[in-house]
């Protein structure tokens, strides 16, 4: 996929190309993910479409629960979920760091021999 430690750096567009495709590769994992949130939270702790929608985005986000949740079933999701969401996070941002670690490795490594 990327360049190896002996081929010559890749030019800039290149790397703008790789940037782009990480964003919406990360993107999409999660928006999937917030869907889960989502559906999990509306059919497990009887939450309203755009309550779940908050709460999901919250949690996913990091930043925490908005709604109380009555469920025995929907504090089981809410458990799972947000320690689900905390493995998205720190994935996507490894995604999305990726090319840019890349380019800075190989750019210290050009010239070595």
């Amino acid at each position: 996929m990327y360049e190896k430690k002996h081929q010559k750096l890749a030019p800039v567009s290149v790397f703008y190309g790789r940037m782009m495709r990480s964003v919406v590769f990360a993107s999409v994992i999660l928006g999937i993910c917030l869907l889960i949130g989502i559906l999990g939270y509306h059919y497990t702790a009887d939450i309203a479409w755009i309550d779940s929608l908050h709460n999901a985005s919250m949690i996913l986000s990091g930043m925490g629960p908005v709604v109380e949740i009555k469920t025995t079933a929907g504090k089981l999701f809410s458990s799972f979920y947000a320690l689900f969401s905390g493995v998205v996070f720190i994935t996507n941002i490894g995604i999305i760091l990726a090319p840019a670690a890349h380019r800075l490795f190989h750019k210290l490594h050009v010239g070595e021999d």
